[in-house]
């Protein structure tokens, strides 16, 4: 078998293929078949892309009273005596072997068809042995356990036991861990050599060892530095391929030029400036200088601009904009939301002032016109948005997706402002990009509000230059953040006490759920004639009506098609309820969701951001964008079901007109996770954006921070841990910068090459995003 699959191996790297995509079954016959069902394994790549989760040594004890009973582990010991017994109650002969470990520990190994297993397992044979643990009359035990003894040597032994340190992998039913070694002996003695994409120089530079002698040195080490550095070969290989991939794509995006939009001397944007209630800080001087000189290129803008919600990035944005109108263009700005399109229209609206009302009794004479687009506009609106927008009129259009509709046309699109870019896909913006004059390209700038980690920004939006903001505007106040366990009746009861509070002082409230509900469903624990909410068995220090809200927290039982996950709160409950807690019951409450038409959605904001609306019960639907100076307070409830970036994400919703902002972060009660415990903690700990960025990718799998879990993928990284190789990051990406730019078009690399064409659909994604 080993010899036809080398064989076959060689002609295929000879031109016919990769051999990482050569198929399992002609090299390890039966196994195949448990690897596709199993793990999905199908190739000899996949196979070897499946690293060991750790190794043992068989020079090293192995504690034998530390296994876990009932999983599969791999042990290492010494036959200390092997006697076979009649069995009672069938006819044969039972196999008992004891293997002992250095430190006096016992494990059986039982087998009820001795022959041939007796003469190998002699007393004083060392043994590796893989098997589920159980336990017999107090004695951990082994059935029909897998093994291979330490001495033997010649055909059919398990050489790859006795060279060194023995790998371990994540347990696989039907699939021993030592039918698993030999299979990828199997592999390794078919494979002569691999396509490496990393170039030769490369690795001299570096020190790398090739592909093939990696995975070696990952599957076969003969001590722990051995496994080490083919680890970082591999971390260093994928990070190479996904840079090199970034600089192809920032180049792609410099073939086509872009038109130089230069701001007049005393043009728009000087205009805004004065009329601006503020200074711009030096920090927002240094980027709004570098999107002036990004847009005064004949190279098409390809920017990031990171900064903590209430940084000033729109005020950035809308400055560039003006200088593209100023030169006679069009600036498009994206929005994920209508709610936010419609903010953002409103807000530049009053920026602007005479600005934007060119053509208008009291307009600047030379100054330009908004637009705004969106699905649910009127056809008389929308056809007025869309001649606006293709006469040149409109010299700014805002709008959601609507905007990449195919009948939308633009006079002279010069630029794109999306906004939150993890919300639209790539094809969407290249629908947008499309719509610039031929042959052009239009200026792209991106803005985020979630600050991103070094590696994460190196390794999704690699190829796009980035202005980051890390102060916020004079005026600003500091967020307090408090963590309030919904399990204390009385901090319950004191969170509502302190809305009240901050309506009668003035303020507003935000009051977030994790989920809508439906109007019907119940109320919430404790509800009925004396009030919703009551505690049950009543509690000292109750309102008036025996009703204090400490049981508003309560755990929730599933609600049937209640459109979110079961136990959680919704909108319609805590409104409903608000509504009649004699704390909160005189203030004036609405609700906000994602489900509500888009008119009713916009009259809400507009009632709250005019202070007509107190109390606005939401769910996340308010996180990206929505600017409410005249919000001072955020209760967030099931506060332990949202991420570290979500929940910075929300607060940084009040605090934003020079009052204080307060963020009660509220745990749903019983049985809260630790770790989400901990997540908690951290937010209130620091208003820090950046430091809890990191925090959060420290704590999440690598496929959340790159979206993947979002769509039901992989993350597209099989090696590559962010929080962890940041050091590697950079050196890779300066590797493959420097190939890319040497070779462009790749015809000296073509292993390369062909790795980039080997990217998976959710990397080309990712990779993408710019």
């Amino acid at each position: 078998m080993a010899g036809t699959g080398r064989a076959h191996l060689r002609s295929v790297g000879e031109g016919e293929g990769n051999p990482l995509d050569f198929g399992l079954r002609d090299l390890v016959g039966g196994s195949a078949q448990t690897l596709q069902r199993t793990r999905g394994i199908r190739t000899v790549g996949q196979l070897l892309d499946w690293l060991p989760r750790t190794y043992l040594d068989p020079t090293r004890p192995t504690a034998f009273r530390d296994l876990p009973h009932g999983e599969d582990v791999v042990v290492v010991g010494t036959v200390r005596s092997a006697t076979t017994h009649q069995m009672r109650n069938r006819r044969g002969r039972r196999l008992v072997v004891d293997v002992a470990d250095d430190a006096g520990g016992v494990i059986q190994l039982t087998f009820f068809k001795p022959y041939g297993h007796q003469d190998r397992l002699r007393p004083g044979v060392r043994v590796v042995c893989s098997g589920q643990i159980g336990v017999w009359r107090d004695t951990l035990q082994l059935t029909h356990p897998d093994y291979a003894t330490l001495s033997e040597s010649g055909e059919g032994a398990a050489q790859w036991l006795l060279d060194g340190l023995v790998p371990v992998y994540t347990a696989t039913k039907g699939l021993s861990p030592i039918v698993h070694g030999q299979c990828l002996e199997l592999v390794f003695h078919a494979l002569d050599e691999l396509p490496d994409p990393v170039p030769r120089d490369v690795r001299t530079q570096v020190g790398l060892p090739g592909l093939l002698e990696a995975y070696r040195l990952v599957h076969r080490p003969r001590a722990e530095a051995d496994h080490r550095k083919g680890h970082w070969r591999l971390k260093f290989g994928e990070a190479f391929t996904v840079q090199a991939q970034l600089a192809r794509v920032r180049r792609s995006s410099e073939a086509v030029p872009a038109r130089p939009r230069v701001p007049a001397d005393q043009g728009l944007g000087h205009q805004l400036r004065q009329r601006l209630p503020f200074e711009l800080t030096e920090g927002q001087e240094e980027v709004l200088a570098e999107l002036l000189a990004d847009l005064g290129r004949e190279v098409p803008m390809h920017r990031l601009l990171q900064g903590e919600v209430g940084s000033g990035k729109t005020v950035l944005a809308l400055l560039a904009m003006l200088a593209v109108a100023d030169s006679g263009g069009q600036a498009a700005l994206l929005a994920p939301t209508e709610v936010l399109a419609a903010q953002h229209h409103r807000s530049m609206t009053q920026l602007l002032g005479p600005i934007a009302e060119a053509g208008l009794l009291g307009g600047l004479a030379d100054g330009t016109r908004l637009a705004l687009l969106t699905g649910s506009q009127s056809a008389a609106e929308r056809r007025q948005a869309l001649l606006a927008a293709a006469s040149g009129e409109a010299g700014i259009v805002v709008g959601t997706h609507a905007l990449i509709q195919q009948h939308v046309q633009f006079a002279d699109l010069g630029m794109v402002v999306v906004d939150e870019q993890h919300r639209f896909g790539v094809e969407q913006r290249d629908a947008l990009r499309a719509k610039a004059p031929g042959g052009t390209a239009p200026h792209v700038l991106v803005m985020t509000a979630t600050p991103i980690p070094r590696t994460v920004a190196m390794t999704v939006y690699g190829d796009m230059e980035i202005s980051t903001l890390r102060e916020l505007p004079g005026g600003r106040r500091p967020i307090s953040s408090f963590v309030v366990d919904g399990q204390r009746p009385a901090w319950v009861r004191r969170t509502w006490e302190r809305v009240a509070e901050e309506v009668r002082g003035g303020g507003q409230v935000y009051v977030v759920c994790p989920r809508i509900g439906d109007v019907e469903d119940p109320d919430l624990p404790g509800a009925g004639g004396d009030g919703p909410g009551l505690p049950l068995g009543g509690e000292a220090g109750a309102g008036e009506d025996g009703d204090d809200g400490a049981d508003l927290l309560g755990a929730l039982e599933p609600v049937e098609g209640a459109g979110g996950p079961p136990g959680l709160h919704g909108v319609h409950q805590v409104a409903r309820c608000l509504r009649e807690l004699p704390a909160t019951r005189d203030l004036r409450i609405e609700v906000l969701h994602g489900r509500m038409p888009a008119e009713d959605k916009d009259a809400v904001m507009q009632a709250f951001a005019a202070g007509r609306v107190e109390v606005l019960v939401s769910t996340t639907v308010i996180e990206v964008g929505v600017d409410v100076p005249g919000a001072t307070t955020m209760v967030l409830l099931d506060a332990d079901r949202f991420g570290i970036s979500q929940l910075h994400q929300l607060r940084g919703r009040v605090g934003r007109g020079g009052k204080p902002g307060l963020a009660l972060l509220v745990t749903q009660g019983e049985g809260v996770d630790p770790a989400a415990m901990e997540r908690l903690e951290q937010v209130a700990a620091t208003t820090d954006g950046f430091e809890l960025a990191r925090l959060d990718l420290e704590g999440r799998r690598e496929g959340d921070v790159l979206g993947a879990s979002q769509s039901g993928g992989r993350s597209g990284l099989r090696f590559l841990r962010l929080a962890r190789d940041e050091e590697l990051i950079v050196q890779a990406h300066e590797a493959a910068w420097r190939t890319v730019g040497s070779d462009p078009d790749l015809a000296r690399h073509p292993e390369l090459a062909d790795a980039l064409t080997r990217l998976d659909a959710t990397s080309a994604a990712f990779l993408e995003r710019g």
